[in-house]
Parts: structure tokens; sequence; C-alpha cells
């Protein structure tokens, strides 16, 4: 089975499951509160056991935060892969197939449903949670279409769960820093704004090596990658994104080789491939993925030169928000270093931020601030990551969704609306990218 035919099954598993018990014969079952529970935890199923899923929502969940926490579900098309999940995890959460979501949801009566499926599938378990009275954490983006962002607010609306993102760039040390002077009115009003995003060949062609090379699959990187950033700048501005225009296109991985083959494993030629990756050394890998290539055909370690990739591994975009700043955004996925240069320039000065993540020459710190002012004065200072991962940034999210009476001065809480503008920026780009024109997000969706 190809990766198409891999995406049609799951789709029409979460389809099926659905006609079969609607929202509203299932009602009654879902109208449990906290009370009724034996214990305070917050009981949650994982839809989604990749890695990403198995890790920062599974490992780092159950374990850490298991006194707030218990995970009753975990949920998947390839159930040879979920085992490996449950194992890594630690937990002793019921296995069931993406058919049977809605079984789970049933048996399992969950508070929350963590959503951590291939992108565009995110909408089909994130409606379905709401509809069976969940509220749903999703990993971002929140969806790849903007008819999937409609389904998603409308249903939030109707039912009146919730939906939270895992934007936990918000959360990492140079964002705050970032909000807090913005926030300090030092800059004025901030009147443009440039964002350059480089992606090494390390990080970059890991993308291209998975099912994130292909926009039918994860909305293109600018709405996979990129919604972090999009994030970034709605919540530093506290604005909303109007009109988008971009360019874009796939111009390093894909078909721009002489060669390529199936994955890496199994390739005629590794020795001459600079992007050869040899998945044997990986453990955690070999586990998660090539032990369960037979149920589902998902190799992870796929062709960086696959012909089918059309994910942009060059792009540029523009936006014009509501208060009416300008950002220009940049994403390069093929550089020979990794990390972003941002700028804000402000009716008082400009602020500048260099994120040195990975570089072949030696910095002075991997956080660095520059604030100029108009009367010419400028400082200096630098900043590192904290422990953890993403610096520290991922329990960070946790904390303020699972620990209760959390502070939040400054709003790095995220919800469906934060989740739909920053997708809705991606995916109006990509059809800018189509379609040569610029696209207003009004005309898209209705918000």
């Amino acid at each position: 089975m190809d990766t198409q035919k891999l995406n049609l099954s799951r789709r029409q598993f979460v389809l099926k499951s659905t006609k079969v018990i609607s929202a509203a014969s299932l009602a009654p079952v879902f109208a449990f509160s906290g009370n009724t529970k034996e214990s305070n935890k917050t009981r949650v199923v994982l839809v989604g056991t990749g890695s990403r899923g198995s890790s920062s929502w599974g490992k780092e969940l159950v374990g850490p935060y298991s006194e707030f926490v218990e995970m009753v579900g975990l949920c998947d098309t390839n159930l040879k892969r979920a085992e490996v999940a449950k194992k890594l995890i630690g937990t002793k959460a019921k296995i069931y197939h993406a058919s049977d979501f809605d079984t789970m949801v049933q048996q399992q009566k969950p508070d929350v449903v963590i959503v951590t499926t291939v992108d565009c599938f995110h909408v089909d378990y994130i409606v379905r949670a709401l509809e069976l009275g969940c509220d749903v954490i999703s990993e971002k983006p929140i969806a790849t279409e903007a008819d999937q962002c409609q389904r998603i607010l409308n249903a939030e609306k109707k039912t009146g769960k919730k939906v939270n993102v895992g934007f936990n760039v918000r959360f990492m040390n140079e964002s705050m820093e970032m909000k807090r002077i913005l926030s300090s009115g030092e800059l004025g009003k901030i009147i443009s704004i440039d964002y350059h995003e480089h992606l090494d060949t390390q990080h970059g062609a890991s993308y291209f090596r998975r099912w994130h090379g292909k926009i039918k699959n994860s909305g293109s990187l600018l709405v996979h990658k990129s919604s972090h950033h999009f994030d970034l700048i709605n919540w530093l501005l506290e604005a909303e994104p109007e009109t988008v225009q971009a360019m874009g296109k796939t111009a390093f991985y894909g078909s721009n080789n002489k060669f390529r083959g199936k994955n890496c494993r199994n390739c005629e030629f590794t020795q001459q491939c600079d992007f050869y990756w040899d998945m044997t050394k990986d453990k955690e890998s070999m586990e998660m993925y090539a032990d369960c290539e037979e149920v589902d055909q998902y190799y992870r370690d796929g062709c960086v030169w696959d012909e089918k990739i059309d994910s942009y591994d060059t792009s540029s975009v523009q936006v014009i928000y509501n208060n009416g700043t300008q950002l220009t955004y940049t994403l390069n996925a093929f550089l020979p270093y990794e990390g972003q240069y941002i700028c804000f320039s402000g009716e008082k000065g400009r602020l500048d931020v260099k994120l040195n993540y990975r570089q072949p020459w030696e910095v002075e710190a991997t956080l660095e601030f520059r604030l100029t002012k108009n009367s010419e004065s400028s400082k200096t200072w630098t900043m590192e990551p904290d422990d953890g991962g993403h610096g520290g940034a991922d329990e960070r999210v946790k904390d303020v969704l699972f620990k209760p009476n959390q502070p939040d001065p400054t709003g790095q809480k995220a919800g469906s609306r934060a989740g739909v503008l920053s997708s809705m920026i991606g995916i109006a780009a990509r059809k800018s990218i189509e379609t040569g024109r610029s696209i207003k997000i009004a005309d898209l969706i209705n918000l």
C-alpha cells in the first residue's frame, strides 16, 4: 500500500466510525463531568502514536505529569506501531485501531483527546472528539485546508467543548523575551517584521524523507512548519492576518536530482548520495517504523529525491495584519546552517533577534538580541535555551494545559482561533503560490 492509499484508508476509518454512531445517540453516554470520576486526574487518549506523539505527548506526559494525568487509550491505524509506542510511553492504556475511535472514547470516557496524527487527518479526530463530548489538544497545525478550519470552529461552537493547540514556540525563552520587549512599548507601533527561517540539510532534509514532503499530507511546510512562526507573530502583535501573498517552489529536493530510490535502506546510490541516512543506527526509529512497515508500507527513511515531493523547500510570504503591520517571511530548507533572524521595525527603533541553532562557526551565544533606538543608542544581550524539549518549551506547554491554577499573564495558552489563524496564513500562502494572486483570508473562511 503506498502513502496515498494509506491516507485514504485512514480517512475512511474515521468517516466510517462517524457514520455508524451519531453524536446525538452518544450524547447521554458522554455527559460526564469531573465529579463522576474516581480521581481528579485528567483522563487522556492519544490518537497518532508516531515519534512526536509517543514522546512529547506520551512518555514525557505520562511520567512527569502522573499526578495530574492518566492515559487510558492509544489509537492508530498501525496497531503494531501502537504496541511499540505503548512500551516506549510506559503505559497500561488500551490500544484501539483508528476504525474503533468512537468505541475507545465510549469505553474510556476521556476528558481530553490528544491528536498527533498526520496533519491532514487532524480535523476528523478533532471534530469527532468534540461531538463525543471531549476537549481536544492538537499538535500544530490544527488543519491543512480552509474547510477543515471551518469545520473545527463550527464544531467547537456547536458542542461547547474546547480545542487547544500545542504551540510550544510561544514558550521558548527567545519568544518570551520578544514578547516582553514589544509589550513594553519601547519600539512604539511595529510597522514591519522580517522573519527568516533557515533549515540546514540535516533538519530540512528530514521533512522530505517523511510524509511532510507531500502537500496532500502536510499542507506544505508553510502550513506544517511555518504555522509555529505565523502563530508566534500573531501572538506577539496581538493582531490578526488579513491578506497574504507568496512565492514558493520545490527547488532543491524532489525531482531536482539525477538519481533516486525508494528509501535509504534499499537504495543502490547510498555511496554517492549526500543525503543517505542509516536508519539502522537509530534503535527507536527501527522499532517504531522499520519493524512496522509491513502493516502500512510507510518508510521513515524515504528518499528525499522522490519525484512525488511537492512541498516547497524555498518560499517567501508577505502578510498584512489588521493593525497595518507588514510581515515578510522566508523559509529555506537546504542551507549549510540552521537558525532564524527576526527583525521588528517600529516607530521608535528596531529589535534584531538572531537564533544560532547550528552553524559551522563559533558564536557567542545561542540567542542574540540587539535593541536600537532612533536616538542611535543600541544595546545587546544574549540568552540560552533552557534544558528540556524545545528549550524547555514542551514542558511549559504541558504545565499550562494540565497543572491546575497556572498563571498565563501573556496569553500563551493557544485556543482554536489561534490555531486556525496560523494555519490560514500557510493555506492562503499556498493558494497564492498556486494562483499568483494576493489572497484575503476572509474570502476563505468565516471567522
